[in-house]
């Protein structure tokens, strides 16, 4: 026997480095591992609880004891911050500041979420298709994607919403529809990268169908940087959100949204730059939250980073 070699019950020769010492080997999950990683990052951390903070109280609106984010009180109109009965002042109308600026964030916040889902959904079912099958459907899929590429997003944004009409949803879709090439061609290069993989070509031997492939091997291999790309994204569609609604192109008056308020206020941005700074700075910090949540995820979900 070589020496430092040692026999197992069955007289199988094991060497140190195979050895566990009678310990059942175990493997570590790569989205534990990158949830760990993550966690020690103190800028990600931080924008994760700023993150919670904000959706926890916004979707809380409803029970959280808010003026009607509606309800108009001229002889209480453009109150200044600090106001009794209205900590953030009020608007114009007399509507109270604080209570449109929660109510507000439901909606910018659920905008922005369901956009970067619809272009994400979209986006990589046709980056799924060109990339494994190429070809024809690589051709059609790749042009068309550059079509919607050679237009500025915004330019692109405000025509679809002047075909649909003016409304929150129909801002909801066009801002969709721009971003959808941005994770087309994400998913569509990692695509080309799995599908000639070793354990891809096993499985298609094996007499996998091409629908197993894509959504067992393909689309899991995929998801890291659709991941990080959707939580990055996620800030710029609530900035689009709200420039549409700043334009009268999105969500309309008197509904309480971030970039009504915006729109509302800058015609007082000299005697009451409250009613102006204050959803500014809101959209402010959820784009800034949702950006260092995003970049720590993206260094967390790198295997090249230690």
């Amino acid at each position: 026997m070589e020496p430092n070699m040692s026999k197992t019950p069955n007289n199988v020769l094991v060497s140190p480095e195979t050895r566990n010492e009678g310990k059942p080997i175990t493997r570590k999950s790569p989205w534990r591992t990158a949830w760990k990683k993550l966690l020690r990052d103190k800028a990600a951390v931080a924008g994760l609880l700023l993150l919670s903070i904000i959706l926890v109280i916004t979707y809380l609106a409803p029970i959280l004891p808010l003026d009607n984010p509606k309800t108009v009180d001229l002889a209480n109109r453009l109150k200044p911050i600090g106001t009794e009965g209205h900590l953030f002042g009020t608007d114009d109308l007399g509507r109270d500041i604080l209570s449109r600026l929660i109510w507000g964030g439901r909606v910018s916040i659920t905008v922005g979420f369901i956009a970067v889902f619809i272009a994400l959904f979209f986006g990589a079912i046709l980056g799924l298709i060109a990339g494994y099958f190429q070809k024809f459907f690589d051709t059609v899929i790749m042009r068309f994607i550059d079509i919607l590429m050679a237009f500025p997003y915004v330019l692109l944004a405000i025509a679809i919403i002047a075909a649909l009409g003016p409304g929150l949803m129909n801002t909801m879709i066009a801002i969709s529809i721009v971003g959808i090439p941005y994770y087309a061609r994400i998913v569509r290069s990692s695509a080309l990268m799995f599908r000639n993989m070793e354990f891809v070509l096993a499985e298609r031997a094996l007499g996998a169908g091409h629908i197993h492939i894509i959504f067992h091997h393909i689309l899991p291999n995929c998801l890291p940087p659709i991941i990080v790309a959707a939580s990055l994204d996620v800030g710029w569609m609530i900035l689009a959100a709200s420039g549409m609604s700043f334009l009268g192109l999105g969500a309309q008056p008197p509904m309480a949204e971030w970039g009504v308020m915006l729109s509302e206020g800058q015609k007082f941005i000299r005697v009451a730059p409250h009613v102006s700074l204050l959803p500014g700075f809101a959209i402010f910090l959820v784009v800034l939250a949702v950006n260092l949540v995003g970049d720590g995820l993206r260094d967390a979900l790198d295997p090249k980073s230690k």
